[in-house]
């Protein structure tokens, strides 16, 4: 195949999955990603200053692959009130932090009335120390919030927005596909009402990122599906700033230990996905991030080199994917984030949530 054409026009979903599928290419698709990604944001890869709270680990969900979840009378069980909240928040910016990305357990006490709450007060709390941008709630979190509080979609999107939600993470995609979805994550979102969460919070002007999780019971198939539904949405609403894939975690994840999923995807699946990614989405969605706590600091600077133009954040805490299994720790300083990109040629610059430059 010659992969050349692919700068001139757009691939197709059958192309997608031959490239998958096939290794004969795997050095010329490498190559052709760099070089997209080199004409979309030359040398410059990004990184955020921020931190992760994850409020709450009680969860009623049911997701095949989360080692995070506990039930109210476990051990492990936890739940930041929101004084907490808003503490943690001031911490993260006196060190220096641009966004906090609040996410949660389905907690049967949470509906978009306590989330609004929780966002009133963390901006409060910042503004002595010149507010934070408010990261928070996937669309599962929003779905789940807006039922407690016998309130549409849109309601509750507006509603959380009025109280000080900037943008929010695309997560809860996992694969978007149905057949997947009720084995990997039986009480989740159906495919459709992601969709449809996340064009009613790009209508409402509540930017958000696209994320995939894969390498469990998937197939390249699904991730060609998925990676098509991302672009399509993006070509309608342009409200993704960021495309995040993730690497399924598979050491703690129940459906792993019950031996009905494999042990994540290969390394060269990884960096096709980040190539195959920057080919589909060229000219629609810039930005692909390489997360260093799912892949670890090696890794990323390959796929800095396959496609990927971002590598998140500082985060602090990351108590997910620890709980799954991540073996890359939980924080890394702004000077060794700067020090992995600089090592293999690459110029690193600190970014806002929405990626504004910022130095």
């Amino acid at each position: 195949m010659d992969l050349e054409k692919f700068k001139e026009r757009e691939i197709s979903k059958k192309e997608a999955l031959e490239l998958f599928e096939d290794d004969e290419y795997i050095f010329d698709l490498f190559k052709l990603a760099d070089e997209l990604r080199k004409e979309s944001v030359g040398k410059i890869i990004t990184y955020v200053v921020n931190r992760n709270i994850n409020f709450t680990n009680i969860c009623t969900g049911n997701c095949k692959f989360c080692a995070f979840k506990a039930n109210e009378t476990d051990k492990k069980a936890y739940f930041l009130n929101i004084d907490e909240i808003a503490k943690r928040a001031v911490e993260a910016k006196k060190l220096g932090c641009t966004e906090v990305c609040i996410q949660g357990g389905l907690h049967p006490k949470i509906d978009t009335y306590y989330q609004a709450e929780i966002l009133r007060a963390v901006h409060e709390a910042t503004k002595p120390y010149g507010d934070i941008h408010i990261h928070a709630f996937s669309p599962m979190e929003v779905y789940f919030g807006a039922e407690n509080a016998g309130l549409t979609i849109k309601e509750a999107l507006k509603i959380l927005k009025e109280n000080g939600l900037n943008s929010m993470p695309g997560t809860a995609a996992e694969i978007l596909d149905d057949e997947i979805r009720k084995e990997l994550c039986p009480n989740k979102l159906k495919t459709r009402e992601w969709i449809y969460i996340i064009k009613e919070a790009h209508k409402l002007g509540i930017p958000t990122t696209a994320t995939m999780m894969y390498g469990h019971i998937d197939e390249y198939k699904h991730w060609v599906n998925h990676l098509f539904i991302i672009k399509e949405i993006q070509q309608e609403t342009n409200g993704f700033t960021e495309f995040v894939p993730l690497s399924f975690m598979h050491k703690y994840a129940p459906i792993y230990r019950e031996g009905r999923a494999r042990a994540g995807a290969t390394g060269i699946e990884d960096l096709k996905v980040f190539a195959i990614s920057r080919i589909i989405f060229n000219g629609i969605l810039r930005n692909i991030q390489a997360s260093w706590v799912k892949l670890g600091k090696k890794m990323v600077q390959v796929a800095l080199r396959c496609g990927a133009n971002d590598v998140g954040g500082t985060l602090i805490e990351e108590n997910i994917s620890k709980s799954a299994g991540a073996e890359h720790g939980v924080y890394m300083s702004v000077e060794e984030i700067k020090d992995m990109i600089r090592r293999v040629g690459l110029i690193p610059k600190e970014r806002t949530t929405l990626y504004k430059i910022l130095d």
